[in-house]
């Protein structure tokens, strides 16, 4: 097995899949949808999915939170168990589901719903199609191309979309509420970043 060779297929693929993500209007409705539930109506932003994708969910959430704009992460098997409960009615969700049939996200669309039926979605999905993305307020779809696992099962060039998709709502959110290094400071105490962002006041 050639692993140079092989690692640049992985890169040209993934590279190529990025480059693929459909640029749609409701990017910039996601971001202003943001701004108006978390910084004006004071929600928050509370994201979510299964497996690999709720990994990545988790991932967007603390990146929101250190960039200004407050975040939590729901589990969704869990919010069937009382966490559903740190919902509020202001919030925003960003639900992640490659499928977009993933079982336990649908019913959090529903659990949610049914608690504050008012409640906004944004759904990052390679599925357009799907239940979820029907009941999306906002589809980000990652263009679906297939994994560069051999299986074509793992997870791997849908989680680097997910992942590239939820940077462009951050660096956007971020843009929109124009935030400072002087806020991130105050925001990240501690390590590499903390001290390089407190040099840049």
């Amino acid at each position: 097995m050639d692993i140079q060779q092989s690692m640049r297929e992985i890169l040209e693929a993934e590279s190529n899949a990025i480059k693929n993500i459909p640029v749609t209007d409701d990017y910039q409705k996601a971001v202003e949808a943001i701004v108006e539930h978390v910084h004006r109506r004071g929600g928050k932003l509370v994201t979510s999915g299964m497996g690999k994708a709720g990994q990545i969910a988790m991932n967007i959430a603390t990146t929101f939170c250190s960039t200004g704009t407050p975040a939590v992460n729901l589990h969704p098997s869990e919010a069937q168990h009382g966490d559903l409960g740190v919902l509020q009615p202001n919030d925003i969700m960003l639900l992640i589901s490659n499928s977009g049939k993933t079982v336990e996200i649908v019913d959090l669309v529903k659990l949610a719903h049914n608690l504050y039926e008012q409640i906004p979605l944004i759904v990052i999905t390679g599925n357009k199609d799907s239940e979820l993305a029907q009941r999306a307020d906002f589809v980000l779809y990652t263009g679906g191309a297939p994994e560069v696992c051999p299986l074509g099962l793992t997870p791997t060039t849908s989680t680097t979309m997910m992942t590239v998709i939820g940077d462009v709502l951050v660096v956007n959110t971020m843009k929109a509420i124009e935030f400072t290094s002087a806020q991130y400071a105050r925001r990240h105490h501690g390590g590499y970043l903390g001290d390089k962002s407190r040099s840049q006041k």
